[in-house]
Protein backbone atom coordinates (compact mmCIF):
# COMPACT_ATOMS: atom_id res chain seq x y z
CA UNK A 1 0.00 0.00 0.00
CA UNK A 2 1.57 3.62 -0.63
CA UNK A 3 2.59 5.56 2.19
CA UNK A 4 0.16 8.07 3.15
CA UNK A 5 2.07 11.52 1.96
CA UNK A 6 -0.67 13.63 2.46
CA UNK A 7 -0.58 13.52 6.13
CA UNK A 8 2.98 13.30 6.66
CA UNK A 9 3.01 16.86 4.61
CA UNK A 10 0.27 18.20 6.97
CA UNK A 11 2.13 17.23 9.98
CA UNK A 12 5.23 18.54 8.85
CA UNK A 13 2.85 21.90 7.27
CA UNK A 14 1.28 22.01 10.96
CA UNK A 15 4.88 22.16 13.25
CA UNK A 16 6.12 24.86 11.19
CA UNK A 17 3.11 27.03 11.32
CA UNK A 18 3.91 26.63 15.03
CA UNK A 19 7.34 27.60 15.07
CA UNK A 20 6.42 30.26 12.90
CA UNK A 21 3.50 31.61 15.72
CA UNK A 22 6.00 31.46 18.26
CA UNK A 23 8.55 34.07 15.88
CA UNK A 24 6.08 36.44 14.81
CA UNK A 25 5.09 36.42 18.76
CA UNK A 26 9.01 37.88 19.27
CA UNK A 27 8.57 40.14 15.96
CA UNK A 28 11.09 38.64 14.04
CA UNK A 29 9.73 39.09 10.79
CA UNK A 30 13.15 37.99 9.15
CA UNK A 31 12.69 34.47 10.88
CA UNK A 32 8.87 34.49 9.34
CA UNK A 33 10.25 34.67 5.53
CA UNK A 34 12.59 32.24 6.46
CA UNK A 35 10.26 30.13 7.75
CA UNK A 36 7.75 29.84 4.82
CA UNK A 37 10.37 29.38 2.38
CA UNK A 38 11.46 26.44 4.74
CA UNK A 39 7.98 25.35 4.81
CA UNK A 40 7.64 25.42 0.70
CA UNK A 41 10.57 23.40 0.09
CA UNK A 42 9.83 20.72 3.00
CA UNK A 43 5.84 20.45 1.49
CA UNK A 44 7.95 19.38 -1.57
CA UNK A 45 9.38 16.64 -0.61
CA UNK A 46 9.24 13.34 1.27
CA UNK A 47 11.40 12.71 3.84
CA UNK A 48 10.16 9.11 3.63
CA UNK A 49 10.82 8.52 0.09
CA UNK A 50 12.78 11.30 -2.07
CA UNK A 51 11.82 12.85 -4.72
CA UNK A 52 8.53 11.88 -6.14
CA UNK A 53 7.71 11.60 -9.32
CA UNK A 54 4.93 13.74 -10.53
CA UNK A 55 1.88 11.76 -11.86
CA UNK A 56 1.26 11.79 -15.89
CA UNK A 57 -2.19 12.51 -15.39
CA UNK A 58 -4.52 14.75 -12.97
CA UNK A 59 -5.41 13.00 -10.42
CA UNK A 60 -8.66 14.31 -10.69
CA UNK A 61 -9.52 12.62 -13.85
CA UNK A 62 -8.49 9.26 -13.25
CA UNK A 63 -11.90 6.47 -12.86
CA UNK A 64 -11.90 3.65 -10.75
CA UNK A 65 -12.24 0.23 -11.11
CA UNK A 66 -12.12 -3.29 -10.30
CA UNK A 67 -10.60 -6.77 -11.99
CA UNK A 68 -11.68 -10.21 -10.41
CA UNK A 69 -11.51 -13.96 -11.30
CA UNK A 70 -12.71 -16.75 -9.28
CA UNK A 71 -11.33 -15.87 -5.83
CA UNK A 72 -14.38 -13.65 -5.67
CA UNK A 73 -16.70 -15.75 -7.27
CA UNK A 74 -19.57 -14.10 -5.94
CA UNK A 75 -18.62 -10.47 -5.76
CA UNK A 76 -21.78 -7.68 -5.86
CA UNK A 77 -20.96 -5.56 -8.77
CA UNK A 78 -24.02 -3.70 -8.46
CA UNK A 79 -23.02 -2.32 -4.62
CA UNK A 80 -19.26 -1.43 -6.20
CA UNK A 81 -18.13 1.80 -7.43
CA UNK A 82 -16.27 0.44 -10.09
CA UNK A 83 -16.42 2.36 -13.69
CA UNK A 84 -14.75 -0.44 -15.12
CA UNK A 85 -14.56 -4.08 -14.32
CA UNK A 86 -11.78 -6.82 -15.93
CA UNK A 87 -12.29 -9.96 -15.13
CA UNK A 88 -10.53 -13.32 -15.67
CA UNK A 89 -11.85 -15.49 -18.40
CA UNK A 90 -8.88 -18.04 -19.29
CA UNK A 91 -5.46 -19.63 -18.52
CA UNK A 92 -3.11 -21.78 -20.34
CA UNK A 93 -4.60 -23.22 -22.95
CA UNK A 94 -7.07 -25.37 -21.02
CA UNK A 95 -7.89 -23.25 -17.63
CA UNK A 96 -11.37 -21.59 -17.81
CA UNK A 97 -12.27 -19.23 -14.84
CA UNK A 98 -15.53 -20.67 -13.41
CA UNK A 99 -17.07 -17.39 -12.47
CA UNK A 100 -16.14 -15.49 -15.85
CA UNK A 101 -19.56 -16.06 -17.24
CA UNK A 102 -21.39 -14.50 -14.03
CA UNK A 103 -18.98 -11.51 -13.70
CA UNK A 104 -19.61 -10.86 -17.71
CA UNK A 105 -23.10 -11.15 -17.16
CA UNK A 106 -23.30 -8.30 -13.64
CA UNK A 107 -20.88 -6.28 -15.38
CA UNK A 108 -23.46 -6.49 -18.64
CA UNK A 109 -26.28 -5.68 -16.28
CA UNK A 110 -24.40 -2.68 -14.05
CA UNK A 111 -23.16 -1.34 -18.04
CA UNK A 112 -20.11 -0.01 -17.01
CA UNK A 113 -17.15 -0.67 -19.12
CA UNK A 114 -16.18 -4.35 -18.78
CA UNK A 115 -12.76 -6.10 -20.22
CA UNK A 116 -11.93 -10.29 -20.23
CA UNK A 117 -7.98 -11.04 -19.34
CA UNK A 118 -6.49 -13.98 -20.18
CA UNK A 119 -3.16 -15.57 -18.23
CA UNK A 120 -0.04 -16.09 -20.02
CA UNK A 121 2.32 -18.83 -19.78
CA UNK A 122 5.04 -18.71 -21.64
CA UNK A 123 6.21 -22.29 -21.95
CA UNK A 124 3.44 -22.90 -24.21
CA UNK A 125 2.48 -22.03 -27.67
CA UNK A 126 0.93 -18.67 -27.65
CA UNK A 127 -1.47 -19.21 -30.96
CA UNK A 128 -2.99 -21.83 -29.07
CA UNK A 129 -3.61 -19.84 -26.01
CA UNK A 130 -4.87 -16.77 -27.75
CA UNK A 131 -7.38 -19.38 -29.67
CA UNK A 132 -8.33 -20.83 -25.61
CA UNK A 133 -8.52 -17.29 -24.72
CA UNK A 134 -10.90 -15.68 -27.44
CA UNK A 135 -13.13 -19.27 -27.94
CA UNK A 136 -14.21 -18.70 -23.75
CA UNK A 137 -14.69 -14.91 -24.78
CA UNK A 138 -16.39 -15.85 -27.69
CA UNK A 139 -18.90 -18.04 -25.73
CA UNK A 140 -20.23 -14.99 -23.67
CA UNK A 141 -22.53 -12.15 -25.41
CA UNK A 142 -20.41 -9.28 -26.56
CA UNK A 143 -21.13 -5.43 -26.48
CA UNK A 144 -19.38 -2.59 -28.46
CA UNK A 145 -16.69 -1.44 -25.88
CA UNK A 146 -15.61 -4.49 -24.65
CA UNK A 147 -11.80 -4.96 -24.05
CA UNK A 148 -9.01 -7.80 -24.59
CA UNK A 149 -5.88 -8.48 -22.11
CA UNK A 150 -2.64 -10.40 -21.86
CA UNK A 151 -1.78 -11.14 -18.34
CA UNK A 152 2.05 -11.65 -18.35
CA UNK A 153 3.55 -12.10 -14.88
CA UNK A 154 5.59 -15.59 -15.61
CA UNK A 155 8.54 -15.90 -17.87
CA UNK A 156 8.34 -19.74 -17.18
CA UNK A 157 12.12 -19.84 -17.43
CA UNK A 158 11.77 -18.62 -20.80
CA UNK A 159 14.79 -15.73 -21.87
CA UNK A 160 13.64 -11.99 -21.84
CA UNK A 161 13.90 -12.37 -26.11
CA UNK A 162 11.91 -15.51 -25.55
CA UNK A 163 8.86 -13.98 -23.51
CA UNK A 164 9.11 -11.05 -25.84
CA UNK A 165 8.33 -12.52 -28.37
CA UNK A 166 5.73 -14.76 -27.05
CA UNK A 167 3.84 -11.80 -26.02
CA UNK A 168 4.44 -10.23 -29.53
CA UNK A 169 2.92 -13.17 -31.12
CA UNK A 170 -0.31 -14.06 -28.52
CA UNK A 171 -1.20 -10.26 -29.24
CA UNK A 172 -0.90 -9.53 -32.65
CA UNK A 173 -2.92 -12.59 -33.06
CA UNK A 174 -5.69 -11.67 -30.94
CA UNK A 175 -5.26 -8.53 -32.79
CA UNK A 176 -5.66 -9.81 -36.18
CA UNK A 177 -8.61 -12.04 -35.15
CA UNK A 178 -10.55 -9.36 -33.44
CA UNK A 179 -9.93 -6.03 -34.70
CA UNK A 180 -9.52 -5.36 -31.09
CA UNK A 181 -5.51 -3.60 -29.72
CA UNK A 182 -5.42 -5.70 -26.62
CA UNK A 183 -4.28 -4.12 -23.68
CA UNK A 184 -1.09 -5.53 -21.82
CA UNK A 185 -1.07 -6.38 -18.27
CA UNK A 186 2.01 -6.69 -15.65
CA UNK A 187 4.06 -5.69 -12.78
CA UNK A 188 6.25 -3.17 -13.40
CA UNK A 189 9.08 -4.57 -13.06
CA UNK A 190 8.55 -7.12 -15.57
CA UNK A 191 7.32 -4.95 -18.31
CA UNK A 192 10.25 -2.84 -17.77
CA UNK A 193 12.29 -6.29 -18.62
CA UNK A 194 9.80 -7.79 -20.84
CA UNK A 195 8.08 -5.59 -22.55
CA UNK A 196 10.42 -3.96 -24.79
CA UNK A 197 8.98 -3.26 -28.20
CA UNK A 198 5.25 -3.41 -26.98
CA UNK A 199 4.42 0.14 -26.88
CA UNK A 200 1.32 -0.05 -29.40
CA UNK A 201 -0.60 -2.09 -26.82
CA UNK A 202 -2.50 0.25 -24.39
CA UNK A 203 -0.48 -0.64 -21.00
CA UNK A 204 -1.81 -1.99 -17.47
CA UNK A 205 1.06 -1.90 -15.22
CA UNK A 206 0.64 -3.20 -10.93
CA UNK A 207 2.63 -0.90 -8.58
CA UNK A 208 1.50 -1.31 -5.59
CA UNK A 209 4.33 0.98 -3.50
CA UNK A 210 2.75 4.14 -5.36
CA UNK A 211 0.16 6.01 -4.91
CA UNK A 212 -2.87 5.78 -7.38
CA UNK A 213 -1.87 7.30 -10.49
CA UNK A 214 1.85 8.58 -9.38
CA UNK A 215 3.37 6.42 -11.77
CA UNK A 216 5.86 6.70 -14.96
CA UNK A 217 5.38 4.20 -17.58
CA UNK A 218 8.19 0.89 -18.25
CA UNK A 219 10.30 -0.05 -21.09
CA UNK A 220 8.96 1.33 -23.97
CA UNK A 221 5.64 3.20 -23.22
CA UNK A 222 5.37 6.35 -23.22
CA UNK A 223 2.29 6.90 -20.93
CA UNK A 224 0.01 4.26 -18.95
CA UNK A 225 -4.09 3.38 -19.14
CA UNK A 226 -4.32 1.71 -16.19
CA UNK A 227 -2.68 1.40 -12.67
CA UNK A 228 -3.34 -1.42 -10.28
CA UNK A 229 -2.24 0.44 -7.22
CA UNK A 230 -4.17 -2.19 -4.61
CA UNK A 231 -4.79 -5.76 -4.07
CA UNK A 232 -6.05 -5.48 -0.62
CA UNK A 233 -9.17 -6.34 -0.33
CA UNK A 234 -9.23 -6.90 -3.66
CA UNK A 235 -7.85 -5.70 -6.83
CA UNK A 236 -7.96 -1.90 -7.17
CA UNK A 237 -6.93 0.23 -10.30
CA UNK A 238 -7.67 3.87 -11.31
CA UNK A 239 -7.77 4.46 -15.25
CA UNK A 240 -6.25 8.45 -16.89
CA UNK A 241 -8.62 7.61 -19.60
CA UNK A 242 -12.73 8.11 -19.33
CA UNK A 243 -15.06 5.58 -19.67
CA UNK A 244 -16.27 6.60 -23.01
CA UNK A 245 -11.92 6.95 -23.59
CA UNK A 246 -11.57 2.79 -22.43
CA UNK A 247 -14.23 1.59 -24.61
CA UNK A 248 -12.86 2.97 -27.58
CA UNK A 249 -10.07 0.39 -26.63
CA UNK A 250 -12.29 -2.23 -27.19
CA UNK A 251 -14.69 -4.06 -29.65
CA UNK A 252 -15.80 -1.96 -32.27
CA UNK A 253 -19.01 -3.64 -32.72
CA UNK A 254 -21.25 -6.38 -31.11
Amino acid sequence: MPKPRLATIACTLKNHRDLLTRYFSFGVAGAILAGTTAIASLALASPEQGPVEAPRHGTGSLIYGLDISNYEPLYDWNASPAKFGIIKATEGTTFRDASFARHWRELGKKGIVRGAYHYGHPRNNPIAEAEHFLSVVNSQPAETGDLLVLDLETADGKSVAEVNAWAKTWLSYVKAKTGITPMFYSGWNFANKYGKGLAQYPLWVAHYSKAKGAITPPADWKSWTIHQYSESPVDQNVSALTADQLRDLGRRTA
